[in-house]
């Protein structure tokens, strides 16, 4: 009975992730293993790079696309801006290919970052005044 219930919790649970926490647990995710290329550069193979670069890139096309889709509800501002970030995340990915530095990953990691961050903090403050 205990199995069955926390069975059922479960599946709730993961239907109940909002699209802005899946967006933040993944940005957070692509941050975390671009940070791991960083912290073992040196043990890291060129195809270990190209992974985490290449998972961070797709996640940014796939965030880019929908975000300025017209289909999409943000304001125009918004989506000019996610359109702008989503350009730079690209030039800079493709200058860590082909000069390869582990100080350029900051950058990315840092735009990750804050973008989840600030989608947990909306999501927070939305559920905060739902409460």
């Amino acid at each position: 009975m205990y199995k069955q219930a926390a069975q059922a919790y479960q599946k709730t649970s993961q239907v109940a992730v909002t699209p802005r926490e899946l967006e933040a647990t993944l940005l957070m995710k692509a941050a975390a293993r671009l940070q791991l290329i960083k912290d073992e550069w040196d043990q890291s193979t060129l195809e270990d790079r190209d992974e985490a670069l290449t998972y961070n890139r797709k996640l940014w096309t796939v965030l880019v696309t929908s975000a300025t889709s017209a289909e999409s509800p943000l304001p125009q501002e918004i989506k000019n801006n996610i359109g702008s970030l989503g350009v730079f995340v690209f030039k800079r990915t493709i200058a860590i290919s082909s000069d390869p530095e582990p100080g350029k990953l900051d950058v990315l990691i840092s735009i990750n970052r804050s973008i989840a961050e600030g989608l947990r903090a909306r999501q927070d403050a939305a559920a905060s005044a739902g409460a």
